[in-house]
């Protein structure tokens, strides 16, 4: 094998200075200081750390922009698109379009601007650490630091976090597939077991409420067990309603369920109620009464104010009705001694 020779047109102070391919700013620099290595050498290495940056930095803005639309597109697809493309083909072909263009022409939803915002956010953030890790990585390899070391003392530390914080990545995995999972979102009413309140904040380690007293419970994600949403797309307003026992059971719903409907028609209350009441009827027959109950369909939390109004209007609809609201009633026998006699008095005891 022949021994490997420099290029002619490298002398062995360019060389040793710029390697045996020296590149053009390198040899332009060597040149311009009169072969000044300190300069030539910090000038090549600013050069290529700047370049790498730079790199870095449109590649950060590339993923965090073209993340955001896989995310849109996987995570929270825009349902009205089956809509739009019917739409289309009906000014080309009208034969072709089923009737159900209007069911499919579903109004946007609120919540997935949401979703992709909190998602792109968090996959954008780990995207942009994972390419500045490696470009800080390559910046120091032009340093000419033996990278080995380093990177396999971030390995073991990398372990060791691993272990020690368990409960971290527990809650950040949590974290992002109750993000994936649309489980809930900021402004819902939600049950996280421990605590209930409307969400204020989520990020991947935590999810933030506000109880109704004004507590701020903040819930790792990872100690969640159960999501009860209360205000996910709509909800149910569920009234129960006590009457006597010796009432007329279909006169006392259509009393109930006349009033129900014109609370829900009212100019207050109309643009949140989605369907018409529904009387299920007789739910219980307890110790004092009997319990009559009625649903209805709202916008989402919109379900307890409508049922405090309907409650106020039902006490003034029974009254009016003759229509008797029970109320515990108990029998109590008192025994005493009087004078050495033992004798029982019995009473009627209305609280």
């Amino acid at each position: 094998m022949e021994p490997l020779l420099l290029p002619l047109a490298v002398d062995d102070d360019l060389a040793s200075v710029c390697g045996l391919q020296p590149s053009w700013l390198c040899e332009t620099v060597y040149d311009a200081t009169n072969g000044n290595r300190f300069v030539t050498e910090f000038a090549d290495w600013l050069v290529a750390v700047v370049v790498i940056l730079f790199a870095a930095w449109i590649l950060t803005l590339i993923a965090r922009r073209y993340l955001g639309h896989v995310v849109a597109r996987v995570v929270a697809p825009d349902k009205t698109l089956p809509g739009r493309h019917l739409k289309r083909l009906e000014g080309r072909a009208p034969s072709m379009v089923p009737d159900a263009l209007t069911a499919l022409d579903q109004p946007p939803d609120p919540r997935r601007a949401a979703r992709i915002q909190s998602i792109s956010a968090v996959v954008g953030s780990t995207a942009a650490v994972i390419i500045w890790v490696i470009a800080l990585i390559m910046a120091l390899g032009r340093t000419g630091v033996d990278l080995a070391p380093l990177i396999a003392g971030a390995g073991i530390a990398g372990v060791a976090l691993g272990f020690g914080a368990q409960s971290l990545v527990k809650d950040c995995i949590a974290g992002l597939f109750m993000l994936l999972e649309d489980q809930y979102g900021i402004g819902d009413v939600v049950d996280l077991d421990e605590a209930i309140g409307t969400v204020e904040k989520i990020s991947l380690r935590t999810t933030v409420l506000r109880g109704v007293d004004g507590t701020v419970w903040h819930v790792p994600n990872g100690e969640v067990q159960r999501v009860g949403n209360q205000s996910q797309l709509w909800s149910v307003a569920v009234v129960d309603v006590d009457v006597a026992y010796d009432c007329d059971l279909t006169t006392a719903r259509d009393v109930i369920l006349g009033c129900v409907e014109t609370v829900c028609s009212s100019d207050e209350w109309s643009a949140t109620v989605l369907e018409p009441p529904r009387m299920l009827g007789v739910e219980v027959l307890g110790a004092d009464g009997i319990t009559i109950r009625v649903t209805m369909k709202t916008e989402p939390g919109a379900q307890w104010g409508l049922q405090r109004a309907i409650r106020e209007a039902l006490k003034g609809a029974l009254d009016g009705a003759g229509i008797e609201i029970p109320f515990p009633q108990r029998t109590i026998w008192v025994r005493r001694d009087d004078a050495g006699a033992s004798f029982e008095d019995h009473i009627d005891a209305e609280p």
